[in-house]
């Protein structure tokens, strides 16, 4: 009997383990491939829904270029500058991010024109996390943040 219980509990442990493990990497991989995608889309040019809907919740901002405080973070530092036209935020320039060695090279080459469109898209720094790149996107927020505190009108 102890050995058909302990037989059932590894059971469970094991399938817990697998569900946990497809949550984490194959469901979140999903998203993030859909984010990319769609940001890749929206790159040039932001949507008349997402812009309208993006106007309506957002600041008011003044028109000018922006630049933020360079955020510190566990890899390096990220700056940001922000251009605002017609009170709209129509571009945002990457002036400093980590780019040592292979590996930062390799995550803000994908990350880094997904915040920035998507920050086209919202119109604000409320953006969406690339699996990934958690300190470039604490980076990026936060300096970007810092140009639209600025901005504010």
């Amino acid at each position: 009997m102890k050995k058909i219980t302990q037989a059932c509990l590894a059971l469970i442990v094991t399938v817990a383990i697998v569900i946990d493990g497809y949550l984490l990497f194959f469901k979140n991989r999903s998203g993030t491939v859909q984010t990319v995608l769609s940001s890749a889309s929206s790159s040039s040019t932001v949507s008349a829904t997402s812009q309208s809907s993006a106007t309506s919740k957002r600041q008011s901002y003044q028109n000018g270029t922006y630049t933020g405080k360079a955020t510190a973070t566990r890899w390096g530092d990220v700056q940001v500058q922000a251009v605002i036209k017609a009170g709209k935020i129509t571009t945002v320039n990457v002036l400093k991010y980590p780019n040592e060695n292979a590996h930062d090279k390799e995550v803000n080459s994908q990350a880094l024109p997904v915040y920035k469109s998507e920050t086209l898209t919202k119109q604000s720094a409320k953006i969406q996390l690339v699996s990934g790149a958690s300190e470039t996107y604490k980076g990026f927020k936060g300096s970007l943040q810092d140009a639209l505190d600025q901005a504010e009108a």
